[in-house]
């Protein structure tokens, strides 16, 4: 599991591993935006990077890691403005704004980057999941349905609102069926509602 970008400082690291790294995301990125997501392999970001491939695999572990580090920009001012920015999204609002809040939040955050987090998700079949900005989702998500509906199976129910957002579903609904974005965040809103309203 990575490490969260906003929980705490980052970790001192030596001079020469903390230009590499910046050169191996530099690298990463640039490819990525010059020729897709699908052009990402450890080989060709070394290459780009002018570092060896040992240095990026033992930087970054494998692709889906090296993807991730990518997206942590995004996803830093992301996790910054649900922990502590102002509401609904952040700390103040009702536990059921903050709800439909972070999930359209999610939703745009989704959109901006879905084919990256397409290719960090397709390494391991536990990828999305040993990412450490999906428990902190699941926490905080868990958190304000205990507080909306307390009794409810919170951890299962958080899952449950977390299951839109992977990857291929999410593309599959936005290019192959073509449903706009206003139409997925509806649709989170209705099963947001359904489960926090329902009765055993």
């Amino acid at each position: 599991m990575r490490e969260l970008p906003v929980v705490g400082s980052p970790p001192a690291e030596r001079a020469d591993a903390a230009l590499n790294r910046r050169r191996i995301l530099r690298a990463a990125a640039e490819l990525i935006a010059t020729r897709g997501p699908e052009a990402v392999s450890m080989d060709e970001v070394a290459r780009a990077a002018g570092v060896g491939v040992g240095t990026v695999y033992r930087r970054f572990g494998d692709r889906a890691r090296l993807v991730y580090a990518v997206i942590d920009e995004r996803e830093r001012d992301f996790q910054a403005a649900f922990i502590q920015g102002p509401p609904p999204l952040g700390p103040g609002a009702l536990p059921s704004g903050r709800l439909r809040a972070f999930l359209h939040a999610l939703a745009d955050r989704t959109e901006a980057q879905a084919d990256l987090l397409l290719m960090a998700e397709s390494g391991p079949s536990d990828a999305r999941f040993r990412d450490g900005s999906y428990g902190l989702y699941h926490r905080h998500v868990a958190m304000l349905l205990r507080e909306i509906r307390p009794g409810a199976d919170a951890p299962y129910l958080a899952d449950a609102l977390l299951a839109p957002f992977a990857a291929n579903l999410f593309l599959y609904q936005r290019r192959t069926r073509g449903m706009p974005l206003d139409r997925i965040k509806t649709g989170l809103d209705a099963l947001a509602e359904s489960l926090i309203t329902s009765r055993s």
